[in-house]
């Protein structure tokens, strides 16, 4: 398959107070959220002035990509566009359609199964091609990549840097609790969401020499009637504490940036009751752009453009399809009662 160009597809956060609430009406159009739960999701932002990392994150990995494949090939113009705020893929299209682009290979940021973390991102594309309307670029998107070496690699060696920032005499002992942003368990059910995070769980304690260390869920929202995934990190931190625990790292497996949820419900609010609990807290940084992450995408690009390709995985799984089966991770059906979305930035 030729490709004239590379899009990074990301979810988009707002750079400012003013921001914030524009944003989180993009993110909540649609669906049955109260307004004062969305106002309590702003003032998550207005601590840090409004700005979500996500977007200079997405900018410095988009700069190490745009490196790496000019280094190694296949040397394309890398585009970002995002799916709730600036820049909006709409507006990327656009851009690409001016520059002559006809065919794009698309990487989203999220490595796992879900509707929100694959097949939206699918629409959002069609959807943004819509609006662009004759000529827009076609545009294919890569596959998940939960179990590529390479992004194993990298949280591997991030968690273990975190683990020896822990006193030597304390390290064995040192607990690991592995995150990622929570889904209605309805949702869950019908996608391998959960499979997927636990696989890559047991894929980096192992190559630390651990055993299996538990799974916990971050950024729960809704109603209290309507189950989502559990257990939730801050009941999971007051568990391990009452078990005798001095020592913990958490690691954000289920993210591949340090965005919104990592910086408030991590380092702050997990941090805050840790330092309540009197548990020392090591927190793994993200795949970010870590080199072996950046060469994943750049090695799943040349996957993709290969006739007969070689999908490298790693664990007890096969590699994920480049396009999803028509039964994969369908869209969640909304609640007639007040629900709130997950909101990822």
């Amino acid at each position: 398959m030729n490709y004239d160009a590379i899009l990074l597809v990301s979810f988009g956060g707002p750079e400012g107070n003013a921001d914030v609430l524009p944003f989180l009406e993009n993110v909540l159009r649609g669906r049955n959220v109260p307004r004062e739960r969305m106002l309590q999701v702003a003032e998550h932002y207005y601590i840090f002035g409004g700005k979500s990392p996500i977007n200079d994150q997405n900018r410095t990995l988009m700069a190490a990509l745009q490196t790496e494949v000019k280094k190694h090939g296949p040397d394309l113009p890398v585009y970002w566009g995002n799916r709730n705020w600036h820049p909006m893929l709409a507006d990327t299209l656009r851009q690409m359609r001016a520059d002559g682009v006809k065919r794009a290979i698309a990487f989203a940021t999220s490595a796992y199964s879900s509707y929100s973390s694959c097949r939206q991102y699918r629409e959002n594309i069609a959807s943004a091609q819509a609006a662009v309307g004759g000529g827009a670029p076609l545009v294919d998107k890569l596959r998940v990549f939960y179990n590529h070496p390479l992004f194993i690699g990298a949280n591997v060696d991030h968690v273990r840097a975190a683990l020896y920032r822990i006193p030597e005499d304390r390290r064995g002992a040192a607990r690991i609790a592995y995150t990622a942003h929570s889904i209605p368990v309805g949702m869950s059910q019908s996608c391998d969401y959960q499979r997927q995070l636990l696989e890559v769980g047991r894929l980096v304690s192992e190559a630390l020499g651990r055993a299996p260390d538990p799974l916990v869920f971050q950024s729960r929202s809704g109603p209290a009637s309507q189950p989502w995934l559990e257990p939730d990190i801050l009941d999971h931190l007051r568990e391990i504490k009452r078990q005798g625990a001095t020592d913990v790292v958490i690691a954000p497996i289920g993210f591949v940036s340090d965005h919104m949820e990592v910086l408030y419900d991590l380092d702050t609010e997990a941090r805050l009751l840790c330092g309540e609990l009197g548990l020392n807290l090591e927190r793994a940084a993200t795949a970010g752009t870590h080199a072996k992450f950046v060469s994943m995408i750049r090695e799943l690009i040349v996957e993709r453009i290969e006739e007969r390709p070689a999908r490298r995985v790693v664990g007890n799984y096969p590699a994920n399809p480049d396009v999803c089966l028509i039964d994969c991770c369908p869209a969640p059906v909304r609640p007639t009662m007040p629900a709130v979305a997950t909101v990822a930035t």
